[in-house]
């Protein structure tokens, strides 16, 4: 099954510079599946995205086809056949 990533600005350096990632995923799939598959071909974004647990970062939020995985299951969320996964990092600052 086929999932669209969204990769912000600010992470895509760590992405091989690319905005939006097609990703082909066994079924059934979660976002910590997805995350798994993204930290074998991209190192350095799994580094800004997990801490050395595979938790998800505090800062990092991620939604589910419009939805705050935190509010969902976390990690655990399942993806269905053409999800969408939004990457947004917090800002913080004034």
């Amino acid at each position: 099954m086929r999932v669209l990533v969204l990769i912000p600005g600010p992470l895509r350096q760590t992405a091989g510079d690319q905005a939006r990632l097609e990703v082909d995923l066994p079924e059934p799939a979660t976002l910590g599946v997805l995350l798994d598959h993204l930290a074998e071909r991209y190192p350095l974004l799994d580094r800004r995205l997990r801490d050395e647990r595979a938790g998800l970062r505090r800062y990092v939020n991620f939604y589910v086809d419009g939805e705050e995985c935190r509010r969902l299951s976390g990690a655990e969320t399942s993806l269905r056949p053409d999800a969408e996964v939004r990457i947004l990092p917090s800002v913080a600052g004034g």
